[in-house]
């Protein structure tokens, strides 16, 4: 595991991308995003490089659609 500091917390995550922590479990159970669990409690934690990256396909996906 990075740094923790690489990490954000599910909440964190949610509100980062503007959708609900469920959201986020569903991404996770289909593939689409992956997680990391916290050595020490085994929440779930995400990535901010991978975060910032589906947002970018967030945005280019919907960007796409209101052409």
């Amino acid at each position: 595991m990075d740094k923790i500091t690489e990490y954000v917390t599910i909440k964190e995550a949610a509100e980062f991308l503007g959708v609900s922590p469920s959201t986020l479990r569903n991404w996770e159970k289909q593939g689409k995003l992956s997680t990391h669990r916290n050595p020490v409690n085994s929440y779930r934690l995400y990535r901010r490089e991978d975060l910032e990256r589906l947002l970018k396909l967030i945005r280019n996906s919907s960007s796409s659609t209101k052409k």
